[in-house]
């Protein structure tokens, strides 16, 4: 099995052959590598994206706006990802955005998850019957994939999430009054238990 020290350092050159910069390729390396380390295939998405932009590169993507396309035929999910993550912070004040025609719209999603980490909130990404949820850079939970590589997706729409609790405000008072046993002053049994609790044979 590959480490994903390897899987990070092979990704970074592969890219870097294939005409992206050294700075582009090293944030792709971290990428594939998070994508493996989340269980999703990244290099063979990486793999086949590189062969098919090797005699022409893709146009590069700066701005991003609430709807998202380019004059070429498709979009790179590499230089989407980039400036998205790049503008985080101002494109979360648009509560959803959405690309049309990503090519290999997996390779976005480790960009949007780091994204998902410096806003501090969840992001729902969805394209095609694919749906995914990024929680802070830590998790990716993923419903419906039904292919290990898509070559392309006519719509990538991601949604900021507002945080809110998983659980009610019930189920917390209880287990906040439970916690509040600990703060019962000691009686002086127990403090006696605890002072020779530490004591050994030699004392």
């Amino acid at each position: 099995m590959k480490s994903f020290s390897e899987i990070d350092t092979t990704s970074k050159r592969a890219s870097k052959a294939a005409g992206f910069s050294w700075g582009v390729a090293e944030e792709i390396g971290k990428s594939v590598r998070s994508l493996e380390l989340f269980g999703l295939p990244g290099i063979i998405n990486l793999n086949q994206y590189l062969k098919k932009i090797k005699k022409k590169h893709p146009t590069k993507i700066t701005k991003i706006e609430k709807e998202n396309k380019t004059d070429d035929k498709e979009l790179c999910p590499i230089y989407s990802g980039i400036a998205l993550l790049d503008n985080c912070l101002e494109l979360e004040k648009l509560k959803s955005i959405k690309f049309y025609n990503v090519s290999f719209p997996l390779l976005i999603l480790p960009f949007i998850s780091k994204a998902s980490e410096i806003i501090g909130k969840k992001i729902l990404v969805k394209y095609d019957n694919t749906s995914f949820l990024l929680n802070f850079d830590k998790s990716i939970f993923s419903k419906n994939i039904d292919k290990q590589v898509q070559l392309l997706a006519n719509t990538v729409s991601i949604e900021f999430m507002e945080n809110k609790n998983s659980f009610s405000e019930q189920d917390w008072k209880e287990l906040y009054k439970l916690s509040e046993e600990t703060f019962v002053a000691e009686s002086d049994s127990s403090k006696a238990k605890a002072a020779g609790a530490g004591l050994t044979d030699n004392d």
